[in-house]
């Protein structure tokens, strides 16, 4: 290792923590003793689950908000409260969370289910057992005694994108053929349209009583961050105008107190860098611009193949001077480059739903607009500096090879 990494690795170890006193606290899987602004979810929660205490089922939960407004938290929080009270006589509880874009994990429906089992101390190989035996592996062990087991399906609607929703629909029927046991379904999902595209007898199983997660507005992201802030920094090291600013950019971005978090704590670890006593707005434009670079590279990487055709063809038409870009000018560059790659093309629609994606995390502005009696369509531009779309361009052209 050359000496300057050393060097940089033994300055730090040596460096009197100016900025943070536990860094931890400033990331979204930090679980605080309270959760502001959530007081009506966590009750609602609690009270559709508070039944399996005395050995009722719980209803099925879904719910749904976007991406930072508190879903996991609150679900964990309220989860783990309930695992401690049946532990002190009441029916017991057994809580098991999954995320499932977790891969090697949550990508099959064999993984998924051999995870599940392993939760509740059966060992199942990764691979080379029959779906159907692992499936009755897990029921064994699921009906092995008399209590009520809550299975968290975090970032659900991943999950049936991968698979579809049969397993779903296994998931939500299990009760039928359990002798002792009995289980509760919860689905997360960012996706607010995720319930609709189910099938029916998934749809009415699965949401039983349906939670929603508003946006966090300004003044809520703010209590959230100082609560942390507490926590996290020590006292005095923030300028008074890094919160407000945190916040309300997070705020534009549909309320996203993880948003607002990650803008903290990079600002805060840009100026334990630079070696700066204050946390101060410079540090935080400096993280804006960082984050949103990583954020829309690493989503980019991360899309199906069909997806980064889609956006291959909107940078492709942004690049030859196009100005009012519709859906049906994108699928038929697509179109070309999926012959190219030897892609068998979606259709129209599947490709609108594509650009619904894109627009939902951010890569692209698809407003729809109507044509009168030929229907609607969606004018689509590109949310991206001229610099990010090349590089995201290089990306794309790199995966898109045969």
């Amino acid at each position: 290792m050359p000496d300057s990494v050393q060097t940089i690795f033994k300055e730090f170890v040596k460096k009197h923590a100016m900025i943070f006193t536990d860094r931890n606290a400033l990331t979204s899987h930090f679980a605080p003793d309270t959760i502001p602004h959530r007081d009506k979810q966590i009750n609602m929660l609690a009270s559709i689950l508070a039944p399996s205490l005395k050995g009722g089922r719980p209803s099925n939960v879904f719910e749904y908000g976007m991406t930072g407004t508190g879903k996991t938290l609150v679900t964990k929080y309220v989860g783990q409260e309930l695992e401690k009270m049946s532990n002190q006589g009441t029916t017991p509880v057994k809580i098991l969370y999954i995320n499932c874009k977790m891969k090697k994990i949550a990508d099959t429906e064999y993984r998924l289910v051999a995870e599940l089992a392993r939760m509740l101390g059966q060992d199942v190989p990764m691979t080379g057992l029959p779906t159907e035996q692992v499936y009755q592996i897990f029921f064994n062990i699921l009906d092995s005694k008399e209590w009520i087991v809550i299975i968290i399906l975090d970032e659900v609607d991943a999950l049936v994108a991968k698979m579809g929703d049969d397993f779903l629909y296994n998931f939500t029927r299990i009760n039928q053929d359990l002798k002792k046991a009995k289980v509760c379904i919860i689905g997360i999902t960012n996706d607010l349209n995720f319930i609709d595209v189910l099938d029916p007898r998934v749809k009415s199983s699965l949401s039983e009583e349906e939670i929603l997660f508003p946006p966090y507005n300004a003044t809520e992201l703010q209590d959230i961050l100082k609560q942390r802030v507490k926590l996290g920094f020590h006292k005095g090291v923030l300028s008074e105008e890094v919160i407000p600013k945190c916040s309300a950019l997070a705020a534009q971005e549909h309320g996203d107190a993880r948003r607002a978090l990650d803008l903290l704590r990079v600002a805060g670890e840009i100026a334990e860098r630079r070696n700066d006593e204050k946390v101060t707005e410079k540090h935080v434009d400096i993280a804006l611009e960082k984050i949103d670079y990583d954020r829309i590279v690493e989503s980019v990487k991360a899309l199906p193949k069909q997806t980064k055709v889609v956006l291959w063809a909107i940078i492709n038409l942004i690049e030859k001077g196009e100005d009012d870009i519709q859906t049906g000018d994108v699928f038929a560059v697509y179109e070309e480059k999926c012959k190219e790659c030897r892609l068998h093309p979606l259709t129209q629609r599947r490709i609108s739903d594509l650009l619904a994606e894109l627009d939902m995390i951010g890569i692209i502005n698809a407003k729809i607009i109507s044509l009168g009696r030929y229907g609607r369509t969606r004018q689509i531009k590109l949310d991206l500096s001229s610099k990010t779309k090349q590089k995201i361009k290089n990306i794309l052209e790199s995966t898109l090879v045969i």
